[in-house]
């Protein structure tokens, strides 16, 4: 299982650590991710995603996961949050 957010697409980055005599040696900065339930109000149905915590506090700012998904680029989804979002697409243009 890859460490990417799957509605961010934020991922390990790279740097390094710096020792009190200033010694360098390169690390990972791995992401904080969490494995959530979000629930779809248009499909009405509940949806486990592995997302970054900064995209939970997002998705809560933006107002749920249909509004998050509206917004957010395809290019950064997982192939998962992409069928969700093209799922909620279809359910709210039908209504």
């Amino acid at each position: 299982m890859s460490r990417v957010c799957e509605l961010t697409g934020k991922g390990p980055m790279t740097g390094n650590n710096v020792s009190h005599a200033n010694n360098k040696s390169r690390r990972r900065f791995l992401p904080n991710l969490n494995e959530v339930t979000l629930i779809s109000d248009a499909l009405g149905q509940s949806y486990k995603l592995r997302i970054s915590a900064a995209a939970l506090r997002s998705v809560d700012h933006r107002g749920g996961l249909d509004a998050f998904l509206a917004k957010a680029d395809d290019a950064e989804l997982s192939l998962n949050a992409l069928k969700i979002k093209k799922a909620i697409a279809k359910a709210q243009a039908a209504a």
